[in-house]
């Protein structure tokens, strides 16, 4: 079962706002009318005790409405667990993902409630996976709704003009990436001007399309375009499945790399 954080932050701060609000405008002036206006010996009124519960959801509800805000309609963190973006994101990237960029959605629900702007060619975007709204993706946007795409024999076709691309050196993977060390990196240059390097097995065959993206979906795939399960193979990314653009990397953890590699925190995405 995966644990929807959002639903839970949603339930903590409303139960924790309701316990305050209601015990301050009910029990609260209950207690008072009923405890001592003074102690013997006192001179100034005796607050009376509040109970356990409401203190915590006094204290608490202040932090989970500010995380609340923050991950709902500013910035949410998410971790890189697979290779499908290398060798642009790496196994243990730690991203941090625009959620106004986009629009901004109710939590939860995820209905858009102010329209802002839409994914252009080239934007890293992190998504929940149509065969699964369970499960978050990234990948990267190839095409926008009414663009005619070809991939064929590792070639992207984009409208009609053949994408640009050309050789950028070696992908030298390390730790958990060392899973695609020696592979050749590729320069591709994307109608818009967005450039970006992708990585290919010489000896794997592609995986061939020829789709047009209909109106409010997107066509995404993997910049490891040989190792991504991406829309060649599950169809489009609808506008209501979308999280967020991604940013920025703010961490990278890689035991089996040794720890943190400082070399990869504050990059732009």
């Amino acid at each position: 079962m995966t644990l929807d954080f959002s639903a839970l932050l949603v339930v903590l701060t409303l139960g924790s706002g309701l316990i305050w609000a209601v015990d301050a405008w009910f029990f609260k002036p209950a207690r008072k009318k009923a405890s001592p206006a003074v102690q013997e010996g006192e001179t100034v009124p005796v607050e009376p005790q509040e109970p356990l519960l409401v203190d915590y959801a006094r204290s608490f509800f202040p932090v989970f409405f500010i995380v609340l805000i923050l991950r709902s309609f500013l910035y949410e963190p998410f971790r890189i667990p697979s290779a499908s973006m290398m060798p642009t994101l790496l196994i243990g990237d730690f991203i941090l993902v625009n959620k106004f960029d986009y629009g901004i959605r109710l939590p939860v629900i995820n209905t858009k409630i102010i329209d802002i702007g839409t994914p252009k060619r080239g934007d890293v975007v992190v998504f929940r996976y149509p065969e699964d709204p369970s499960i978050p993706f990234i990948k990267r946007v190839i095409g926008v709704p009414g663009d005619h795409i070809v991939y064929k024999n590792k070639t992207l076709y984009i409208n009609g003009v053949e994408v640009k691309e050309k050789g950028d050196g070696t992908f030298y993977g390390a730790g958990a990436s060392f899973v695609d060390h020696g592979l050749p990196r590729r320069l591709e240059t994307l109608p818009n001007g967005v450039t970006h390097d992708i990585l290919l097995y010489p000896f794997r065959g592609s995986k061939d399309v020829d789709v047009t993206v209909p109106p409010g979906n997107y066509f995404v795939m993997g910049d490891n375009r040989d190792d991504s399960k991406d829309s060649r193979y599950w169809g489009f990314v609808p506008d209501a499945n979308l999280i967020g653009h991604a940013s920025l990397i703010w961490m990278n953890w890689d035991i089996k790399n040794g720890g943190i590699s400082w070399r990869r925190i504050g990059n732009i995405l």
